[in-house]
């Protein structure tokens, strides 16, 4: 309790670890959980069925487990779920999931969120992400891990963005984007693939050229979205060591929506 400030407002419901701090005049509802080590700032407000994982560094002003901005919601127990070590920068707002969604919200671990990042209804946020200021997602969206969004990128509902991903600042993605792929624009279409991303991370020069055989295959061979595939699939016995890069993307690509598509 020593390190909950006097003015912060806790409901004695709420299940915070006596190691969180909590700073001046935030607010904590009654159903929500923090594990131990996590700080939060001043001025926040954390509510609903909320819960906050180990480590996590939130900083002032941000907004946590609101009900969604959804006309159909009506006050059913939906969840926001945060996972282990996030930074979440101030003027955040992620609200809850939704009935029709799933019914949790949900941010994996490891991930750099900065100012005013919108999380809507039933978004996922996989694991070592980084989103820059004012990137904005809307309702259902999915986000693979180690994506980065460029400052003011807009996702729309339903789509999907595939894991080691990157978007330029100011970017609209109305199509799902598959794996690895660097897009840019309004709306967004592919570029490149992230090679400098993926050398970061230790991807040898075999696995970076089966990625790059499947950004040929999908964007410069004039291919069909299943010729593409088909392309794509027999990479795994020309370079074993970029087999689960290969299995990644076809089932990326397996659960694009036709109507959709991908970027382009």
């Amino acid at each position: 309790m020593a390190l909950i400030h006097p003015t912060a407002v806790v409901d004695p419901k709420a299940q915070i670890d006596s190691s969180v701090a909590i700073g001046a005049y935030t607010v904590v509802g009654p159903h929500v959980r923090i594990a131990a080590g996590t700080t939060v700032g001043p001025h926040c407000v954390i509510e609903g069925h909320t819960t906050i994982g180990r480590d996590n560094r939130i900083f002032q002003f941000a907004s946590l487990g609101a009900v969604p901005q959804d006309k159909k919601y009506a006050g059913e127990p939906c969840e926001l779920v945060i996972g282990d070590r996030n930074t979440i920068r101030e003027f955040s707002t992620y609200n809850i999931g939704s009935p029709g969604g799933g019914g949790v919200t949900r941010v994996g671990n490891d991930n750099w969120l900065m100012a005013y990042v919108h999380l809507a209804h039933d978004c996922i946020v996989g694991n070592n992400t980084i989103f820059a200021n004012n990137s904005q997602l809307a309702g259902h969206v999915e986000v693979g891990d180690w994506v980065i969004l460029g400052g003011f990128t807009v996702v729309h509902q339903f789509v999907r963005i595939g894991a080691h991903g990157m978007t330029a600042m100011c970017s609209l993605l109305f199509a799902d984007q598959p794996p690895f792929v660097m897009s840019q624009g309004q709306p967004a279409q592919a570029r490149s693939m992230n090679f400098e991303g993926l050398r970061r991370r230790g991807f040898d020069p075999g696995r970076i050229a089966a990625v790059k055989a499947m950004h040929k295959a999908l964007y410069r061979d004039q291919l069909t979205l299943e010729q593409a595939k088909a392309r794509i699939a027999e990479l795994a016995a020309q370079a074993p060591a970029a087999a689960p890069d290969v299995a990644l993307m076809l089932s990326f690509l397996g659960g694009v929506d036709p109507k959709r598509g991908i970027v382009r």
